[in-house]
């Protein structure tokens, strides 16, 4: 047993994965694995490696080869005290649960990696194994974002942007940020958000991976749910991608977004059905994104009017009557817009008088009123007392 016949095998097994021959490739490579004590472990780690990414990428072998391929690897490696190539074996393993959807074994992987990080007293040791912890972090944020399980993922996101110690790959980055950028959104704090999407961006781009425009999207999703007037892709880093064939319908969105074109937001949003709303997380908040818009429109239409129309709103905003008639009221309800709907004639009655300082003059004139009612109690309860 030596190097050459280590290299050997692995070239054996590479080609019975590529003709399918299950069976013969598992007993290859538990006859390669008996060659890990024969190579240097770093040689051995690399190999093993590149061989598992080999097998799991391109579809090229089934889960459950895949997971016997794993627990051989565990199996060997139980005795050769290389903890960095069982802890990248787990994490590997952790993806084929992810991607399968199993959250049961996900999770006793993921237990099994928490316990290699920690210290004896049971704390996470985020000094020596900071890098690690952080590899840990991400796959259980991704689980648990996956899951809706926001009370975990917050405790888990602020964890993981407290360990300082930690060099991590800057893909493990664009996945907490990402999965934080996303929480959240998911509790209405755009800007926060906006934040979290433009570091997840960086981190992707950094570290190559096709993510990073996805990300982007979901920057610019944000900048026009905090209603910004500042364009994301002034940013050094974003411009590059500013004319990219996917980001390219967002650009123009945000563009008809903030000169509050409804006809030419909604036009592009038909004509790039499939890039924007194709997206599960996007089309989650394109309700919230189109309110935004309407309102603007609404406030902007209405603003030198003492009455207008519903049919003439409904036909600017080209949504049905009822719902400009439901879009008024919340409008009224928040204050935004001072006024009546006269459902028989069809109108919204502009109120001008009842402006910030008209109802301050109420609030004073009632309060006056009052005060009066105070002093004159008083003066009747002393005329009874005589």
């Amino acid at each position: 047993k030596g190097e050459w016949g280590f290299k050997a095998l692995k070239q054996v097994v590479k080609q019975l994965v590529r003709e399918g021959r299950e069976a013969e490739t598992l007993e290859a490579y538990r006859e390669m694995l008996g060659y890990l004590q024969a190579v240097t472990r770093n040689d051995g780690e690399k190999k093993v490696n590149s061989l598992l990414d080999f097998v799991s990428g391109g579809g090229r072998a089934s889960r459950d080869l895949l997971e016997q391929f794993y627990a051989e690897t565990l199996q060997a490696l139980s005795g050769a005290k290389n903890e960095r190539l069982w802890f990248k074996t787990n994490l590997k393993l952790c993806a084929l649960h992810q991607d399968a959807g199993d959250d049961v074994q996900l999770a006793r992987t993921l237990r099994d990696l928490r316990r290699s990080c920690t210290n004896p007293d049971g704390s996470d040791d985020d000094h020596r194994k900071g890098t690690q912890l952080l590899e840990v972090y991400a796959v259980e944020i991704q689980m648990h974002s996956r899951l809706r399980n926001t009370k975990v993922l917050k405790g888990l996101y602020q964890k993981a942007l407290r360990i300082k110690s930690a060099i991590p790959h800057p893909k493990v980055m664009g996945v907490i940020r990402e999965c934080g950028g996303k929480m959240h959104m998911a509790e209405r704090s755009w800007e926060a958000a906006g934040t979290d999407f433009f570091e997840a961006f960086k981190s992707y781009d950094e570290a190559g991976d096709p993510r990073r425009i996805q990300c982007l999207k979901y920057l610019v999703l944000a900048y026009m749910l905090m209603e910004s007037k500042v364009d994301p892709f002034d940013a050094q880093e974003a411009k590059p991608y500013k004319s990219d064939r996917e980001i390219l319908a967002m650009t123009n969105l945000i563009a008809a977004y903030q000169r509050n074109s409804i006809q030419e937001f909604e036009h592009i949003l038909q004509e790039h059905r499939a890039s924007i709303m194709g997206d599960p997380f996007i089309r989650l908040y394109m309700e919230d994104l189109l309110r935004k818009i309407r309102t603007q429109v609404v406030l902007q239409l209405v603003a030198p009017y003492t009455a207008i129309r519903l049919p003439h709103v409904s036909r600017r905003l080209n949504i049905p009557e009822r719902d400009v008639e439901a879009l008024l009221v919340s409008l009224i309800l928040d204050g935004q817009v001072q006024g009546r709907i006269d459902q028989v004639r069809r109108v919204l009655v502009l109120d001008r008088a009842q402006g910030k300082e008209a109802a301050r003059a109420k609030f004073e004139a009632v309060e006056t009123w009052s005060s009066k009612l105070g002093t004159l109690h008083g003066s009747i309860l002393a005329k009874a007392a005589v």
